[in-house]
């Protein structure tokens, strides 16, 4: 059973249902009935035709709960009129689920939910493992989403900054689990890519790819995080950095710099430098300025600061961290890290300590501790 090759295949499905009359709850959920039966069918007798096959078996399953609802007789007699389901239109298809499932009037939370569950092909189950919260919580949350866009026409034209958002929050959610929400969001980015001929869906593809790259010196065999100036640079995946290259360099040369490709940029910088030495940090401050003046990110200047602390000197960079809110995250461990580079460890250790309370994940306030601790033996030395 191909898996990949169901998931797949899922949001043309739906599509093809809700163009034939379908409401996008219905079709959702009888697409959802298809895939289990086709989970149970195709290992004895797999088809020459598996979309036709999930159409026809999906059309069925609503059909059949039309038929099972009395108040829906006048759209069953409307859709009973339509031709037997076909190859459709699965590409512009595809692309307007993306948008319906990224529609502005939903919450993120909801926005990702909906987009993993009806584009991506996870079921609800597997969609609260992947985010840790229990099954009920992720079905009521879907099933709000749903009853948000139920109104919605599938032949809206979509907005692709809310689509690119809700992928880029998928991939930043990291994985967990069985659901690889990085590979995840990667695949889901590839589809839009082939189908949305847009040079930010190409800056958003080719930023995934190089951070993905790196992902395997990211962390130590026990669990712990690896800086990126202490990463075996030897682990990271040429074979996506060439890829998330060549995307990158095909969209910037559109002329139509947006704030993906910006990012993607300074990632390429990084991946070209063999060592952390080499890196070209003050073309990664000049990318951070392009950035900046697209889109005015606190994070973005947090990061300009760390970079311009490497391009400038330490205190360079804690001049511009200090222009920044306290309460931003990670700014306090970013002080940490310029302190210690300009030469002031009592601050540093102290820094680092502050940050390490306030971190959002067991691994990062792990490692900021043993900064803490680092230096304080040395100090004690």
């Amino acid at each position: 059973m191909d898996e990949t090759l169901l998931r797949s295949l899922t949001p043309a499905v739906i599509g093809v249902l809700v163009r034939r009359g379908a409401d996008f709850a219905a079709a959702e959920d009888a697409v959802q009935e298809a895939l289990v039966e086709a989970v149970r069918a195709w290992p004895d007798r797999p088809p020459r035709d598996p979309r036709g096959w999930l159409v026809t078996v999906a059309w069925r399953r609503f059909l059949d709960s039309a038929r099972a609802d009395t108040t829906r007789r006048g759209r069953e007699e409307r859709v009973e009129a339509e031709p037997e389901p076909g190859p459709g239109r699965a590409v512009d298809d595809t692309l307007q689920l993306y948008f319906l499932c990224a529609h502005p009037s939903l919450t993120p939370a909801s926005a990702v939910a909906l987009t993993l569950r009806a584009v991506g092909g996870l079921t609800t189950r597997r969609i609260a493992q992947a985010y840790l919260v229990p099954e009920a919580t992720m079905a009521q949350r879907i099933s709000r989403a749903r009853r948000t866009v139920a109104s919605v026409r599938f032949d809206r034209p979509g907005d692709v900054a809310t689509v690119l958002r809700v992928l880029y929050l998928i991939f930043n959610e990291g994985y967990s689990g069985d659901v690889d929400l990085v590979a995840e969001a990667i695949r889901l980015t590839r589809t839009l890519a082939a189908g949305f001929d847009h040079e930010e869906v190409s800056g958003l593809l080719a930023l995934m790819l190089l951070h993905h790259a790196r992902r395997p010196a990211r962390t130590r065999a026990d669990g712990s995080l690896v800086p990126l100036a202490e990463q075996d640079r030897g682990l990271w995946d040429t074979g996506l950095i060439a890829e998330g290259v060549d995307v990158l360099q095909a969209a910037l040369a559109r002329d139509r710099l947006g704030e993906y490709q910006a990012q993607a940029a300074v990632a390429a910088l990084h991946a070209d430098a063999r060592t952390a030495e080499e890196t070209d940090w003050v073309q990664i401050v000049e990318w951070y300025d392009e950035l900046l003046g697209i889109t005015d990110n606190p994070v973005a200047r947090l990061n300009r600061a760390i970079a311009l602390g490497e391009a400038d000197g330490a205190r360079a960079g804690l001049a511009a961290l200090a222009e920044l809110d306290p309460s931003l995250p990670r700014r306090t461990a970013a002080a940490a890290y310029l302190h210690e580079r300009d030469g002031d460890p009592g601050t540093a250790a102290r820094l680092y300590g502050d940050a390490a309370r306030s971190a959002p994940s067991l691994p990062e306030r792990d490692h900021l501790m043993r900064q803490a601790a680092r230096i304080n033996t040395r100090l004690r030395g």
